[in-house]
């Protein structure tokens, strides 16, 4: 999510009001599908090999600030209190994914069936699998931060799943999206990973080396933040420009795929965090490695859906709808993490 730099110690007023700046970027993006419809349909023919131009710039924008904050250096680290860390990477790459393709056609394909065509009920799969394959990578320290967690520790955690991600997404979703009977495009899937992840991973990198101190990346990291404000709110506003015909004819589309993901966020949590209790694992790491696994890396999601199936499609409306829910979601987890502190070493 936007970049947070480690030392940050609250939310700030973008993170905080995520909900309601996605809200009205949706109101946005569909009055503006409704009034200018060429516009939006210009932007949307910007394409080169099934990447939009304009979408590409965008998700780099969002992308890259969170990249430059991951220190490859501190994985090394993880060996003092390796539980956390297996904790995160068991439910982030183990079972997340799957429990998230099971929930969408669970719902999608039975109990909503009535209300959902075949084709929509794939394509809200498909955006829910490409949600599940994607840990957070930033905003985790925002809720580290307010759960009082270990902010080296969750930089460790974050560092290894951004690694892991490099090599496991791409296989993770083509194997969900084969098992749900999705065609996969995997030149385009490939592409994309690089594009969005291999890419802005290595330019992190290369960034954080030449500004060396970390009081030169924090400050870094400090400018470009509104960059990445800008990104994802002008791509939610294109998203929904260009499906405001279909919202408008079906506003119940926007809660039916909110559930499937409110139940996956609840129960992974308490998943991650029962285990860290269970294995007595301190609360300072148990919070944030179950914060890691519930979050999702939602930019990638959406950036992978509309290279893959396009602006127009359901699979790049249910990822944003993953956007809208989340930071309510994430901040009852943190007032519960926060109650239940006691009760952990």
């Amino acid at each position: 999510m936007t970049d947070i730099s480690v030392d940050t110690g609250k939310m700030g007023l973008f993170e905080r009001y995520l909900t309601l700046w996605i809200a009205l970027a949706i109101v946005l993006g569909i009055a503006l599908g409704a009034t200018a419809p060429a516009l939006v349909e210009l932007v949307a023919s910007a394409e080169v090999a099934n990447i939009n131009l304009v979408v590409a710039v965008l998700i780099w924008a969002m992308v890259y600030p969170m990249m430059v904050g991951v220190d490859l250096k501190a994985i090394g680290g993880v060996a003092r209190q390796p539980k956390g860390l297996l904790i995160t990477l068991a439910v982030n790459w183990l079972i997340k994914p799957f429990t998230m393709a099971l929930f969408a056609v669970l719902f999608f394909d039975y109990v909503f069936a009535p209300w959902l065509s075949p084709q929509d009920a794939a394509q809200y799969t498909a955006g829910l699998i490409l949600l599940g394959a994607a840990p957070c990578t930033a905003m985790v320290f925002v809720w580290s931060q307010l759960t009082r967690g270990d902010a080296t520790y969750t930089l460790v955690q974050v560092s290894v799943n951004d690694v892991i991600m490099v090599v496991a997404f791409a296989p993770i979703v083509a194997l969900l999206l084969g098992v749900t009977d999705i065609a996969v495009p995997w030149q385009t899937l490939v592409m994309a990973t690089i594009l969005y992840v291999v890419l802005p991973l290595i330019a992190g990198v290369l960034t954080r080396r030449s500004l060396k101190t970390s009081a030169a990346i924090s400050t870094f990291s400090a400018r470009v933040k509104p960059w990445s404000i800008i990104g994802l709110i002008t791509t939610v506003v294109i998203l929904f420009g260009l499906q405001g015909s279909v919202i408008l004819s079906n506003p119940l589309v926007i809660g039916l795929i909110a559930v499937p993901i409110l139940l996956q966020s609840y129960a992974i949590f308490a998943l991650a965090y029962g285990a860290a209790w269970i294995m007595n694992v301190p609360h300072r790491i148990a919070a944030p490695c179950a914060m890691i696994g519930t979050s999702n890396f939602f930019e990638l999601a959406v950036a992978v859906a509309i290279s893959l199936f396009g602006l127009h499609s359901g699979a790049a409306l249910a990822t944003v709808v993953g956007v809208l829910v989340e930071v309510p979601v994430m901040l009852s987890l943190v007032a519960f993490a926060n109650r239940t502190r006691t009760r952990f070493a």
